[in-house]
């Protein structure tokens, strides 16, 4: 399975033959140079380390400055392993060449974060409903959190408000319906996770 970085430009939404309207998404992807071979000997295990998106010198902490000068290329903003790259060389650039028009991929990103939110939309519940019998102030209240003195505490994994979102989300079976390599743009199908702007990575 090999792979891309890119980044999520927005989206769109295109006809097709028969006239029907498909929702797109825009991912701006590569090219990627290549800054770490990993080897089975060496490290145990073989991957390929990629970088994506320029980013300025003096932002960079010295260690990382060396490692993308090994690779003979400016600093990148984005780093990601991957594992089934074939006969890539320290310093090698991957464009979008590697994505057809048809192809089937995955994409992984990081959901948008939504902050502290309750237990209706973080997990489903359904709230008490209608306003009867006098009850006035637990509509959207999470209820019962565990029994009083056996067992005398909250359960692992009880389901209650807190922070929603900023997940690492993978959306599989997006197809790639145009390909515009001079502009290294991907238009898939569906919708990708993340807001504008944000990292995604790209593995076919």
């Amino acid at each position: 399975m090999s792979g891309l970085i890119g980044k999520k430009i927005g989206m769109t939404s295109i006809f097709d033959a028969n006239g029907k309207n498909i929702p797109c998404t825009v991912v701006e992807v590569g090219p990627c140079v290549v800054t770490q071979v990993k080897t089975v000997e060496k490290d145990g295990y073989a991957a390929v380390q990629l970088a994506y998106d320029e980013k300025r010198e003096t932002l960079t902490p010295k260690a990382l400055q060396g490692h993308f000068k090994k690779a003979n290329t400016t600093p990148k903003r984005k780093l990601v392993e991957f594992r089934d790259i074939e006969n890539a060389q320290l310093g090698d650039s991957l464009s979008i060449e590697v994505f057809e028009e048809g192809d089937v991929i995955s994409v992984v990103g990081t959901s948008k974060g939504k902050g502290f939110q309750g237990v209706v939309r973080r997990h489903g519940f359904g709230g008490v409903g209608g306003q009867t019998h006098g009850q006035h102030n637990r509509g959207r209240a999470p209820g019962s959190i565990g029994a009083c003195s056996t067992p005398s505490r909250v359960f692992k994994g009880m389901r209650m408000g807190g922070r929603m979102g900023g997940d690492r989300v993978t959306v599989d079976n997006l197809q790639v319906i145009k390909v515009l390599k001079d502009k290294n743009v991907l238009v898939l199908s569906g919708s990708v996770p993340g807001a504008k702007g944000s990292y995604v990575i790209i593995e076919k």
